[in-house]
């Protein structure tokens, strides 16, 4: 007896999938290492974050970097997740031609409650594995925010981050690559 092989899919198979309308608007998947990955339910906690982030960070950044919500970025190894928040280098076509790609990503967030786990395995081995430099996760559970950085090989199949720095939700933190850029997380985790 054989165990069965689930399918792997490349991104160019993934984005052919999108345009001849394999998913309904309403399914929220997301490809992480050719896979097809169905992404969690959001709760009122994660979506009042996600509102506030909304409201604070196109302030904080103004023109010095781009924001998406939402959206995906390119990642080797067949990833395209959609992140919460990417903060990406300014680009002068904006992403018209090809969506971001890890040498463009500044900072990539995700808000956490129900996918608190996946987040802190399955994302962050893809993220760097992918030489994402900066990922910060808005630990809805514990309201902490884990800030990770200086990706590395940890194994011949294990990527992870050396640096792993907690800010509670009453601090204040820097935006990686903006020193002069204070994101005050009082206003922005829920009460």
């Amino acid at each position: 007896m054989s165990l069965a092989t689930l399918k792997r899919f490349t991104i160019a198979e993934y984005h052919r999938l999108i345009e001849i309308g394999f998913f309904r608007e309403d399914d929220r998947v997301e490809l992480i290492r050719g896979q097809l990955i169905q992404m969690a339910a959001k709760g009122r906690a994660h979506e009042t974050c996600n509102r506030k982030l909304l409201r604070v960070l196109p302030r904080l950044l103004s023109d010095r970097a781009t924001l998406q919500n939402q959206s995906p970025i390119t990642l080797p190894n067949d990833g395209e997740p959609e992140p919460d928040f990417a903060i990406l280098r300014n680009r002068a076509d904006d992403y018209l031609s090809a969506h971001p790609n890890p040498e463009d990503v500044l900072l990539v967030i995700e808000i956490s409650d129900s996918s608190l786990a996946y987040d802190q395995d399955t994302k962050l081995k893809a993220y760097a594995e992918a030489n994402i430099q900066n990922y910060w996760i808005f630990n809805l559970i514990e309201m902490v925010l884990e800030m990770y950085g200086e990706p590395y090989r940890k194994s011949e199949s294990e990527f992870v981050y050396r640096v792993k720095r907690l800010a509670s939700a009453n601090e204040s933190v820097t935006l990686p690559h903006f020193s002069e850029l204070q994101l005050d997380l009082s206003i922005v985790f829920p009460t």
